[in-house]
């Protein structure tokens, strides 16, 4: 028998052997037990882990993780994140191993406010803008439009509706939201998994980043040195402001289960205030942990702008720290609205 031969009938028993005789992996011989109800758990309550030994093992130990970092058999979900988590369970018996996973899902413990809202000012808006970002930056207002063909980056003289400065995008890009750190504009564009960072100043840009886990761009927003990104999924995630890595992230849940079509956001006093996509209404949420702790329905503003038949949903909302009010608008509005938040 040749070495080439040997070589081949030791990998395929090594395989077989892995694998078993139908190709599979061997199953475990355990399974997570908990008392997440239908798998779903309220973050007020304590998680309790237990083993199902499905064979009578005699084990010699267990472990086991959420999300990779090792937890008890019980503990408080008060701290954690919302959303879907993995656990793993490790087991050690009769001097083997085996790991076996399940997936539990932490809801919020309260269903979110209602809040309204009252208008204080009106103030024109370019009809043709498809609004996808809004941010105030020195009292001046500064917009991110999209469509192919039509995206553009704009500062904006918000009380005329006057255009001070313009630039439009490559044709070939899709403009989404935009957030303003340290005199640099960060612009993401849809589904080219590419964002343009640019001088506030001049306009200038000056390099393009690609995102990670997070296919596709929709909004951004920052406190201090942080920055966050929607996806148009219930995800948020969060960027190294220099390097814009996502470096972890959020997902944004109320007490069933998880909100998607995050679009536009701004943080607001400490919470981010986020548009959903074909929603007239923004979600409040808890950048700790995902909660949606209020809505906003600004339905009604809808029938105060200009009826057209490229008239489109609710996008786009800024807060001016100067007179510290909201302002919203939507894609192809042609009204901007100066809003406060009433919360009673």
């Amino acid at each position: 028998m040749t070495r080439l031969k040997q070589f081949i009938i030791i990998i395929l028993t090594t395989t077989l052997i892995a694998c078993g005789s139908n190709g599979n992996p061997k199953k475990s011989d355990f399974s997570i037990i908990t008392n997440a109800l239908k798998g779903n758990i309220s973050n007020q309550k304590t998680l309790k882990l237990d083993l199902e030994n499905k064979k009578g093992h005699t084990i010699d130990s267990v472990s086991y993780k959420l999300d990779g970092i090792s937890v008890p058999e019980s503990f408080s979900l008060e701290d954690k994140k919302l959303g879907k988590h993995t656990i793993e369970a490790t087991v050690y018996f009769n001097g083997e191993k085996q790991t076996t996973t399940s997936v539990v899902t932490i809801l919020n413990h309260e269903l979110p406010k209602v809040y309204t809202y009252k208008i204080i000012n009106e103030y024109p808006h370019d009809i043709t803008s498809y609004t996808q970002g809004l941010e105030f930056y020195n009292d001046t207002l500064y917009e991110s439009t999209g469509q192919y063909e039509e995206s553009k980056l704009r500062k904006v003289d918000y009380k005329t509706g006057e255009v001070i400065k313009n630039t439009d995008l490559d044709p070939a890009y899709f403009g989404e939201g935009l957030t303003i750190l340290n005199d640099k504009i960060y612009q993401l564009t849809w589904q080219k998994g590419t964002g343009f960072v640019y001088d506030v100043n001049t306009f200038e840009k000056l390099s393009t980043f690609k995102y990670g886990n997070s296919k596709e761009g929709w909004g951004l927003c920052h406190v201090d040195q942080t920055i966050y990104k929607s996806d148009g999924s219930e995800n948020i995630w969060i960027l190294d402001p220099e390097t814009l890595v996502e470096e972890d992230h959020i997902q944004v849940y109320t007490n069933k289960g998880k909100i998607i079509g995050i679009n536009e956001m701004e943080w607001i006093e400490g919470n981010i205030y986020a548009n959903r996509y074909q929603k007239d209404g923004v979600a409040i949420i808890n950048p700790k942990n995902g909660a949606v702790i209020a809505v906003v329905d600004f339905t009604p503003l809808k029938n105060l702008v200009t009826q057209h038949e490229g008239l489109d949903v609710l996008n786009g909302i800024a807060y001016n720290p100067k007179s510290k009010t909201i302002f919203v608008t939507g894609k192809r509005w042609d009204k901007l609205f100066e809003i406060e938040i009433v919360k009673e």
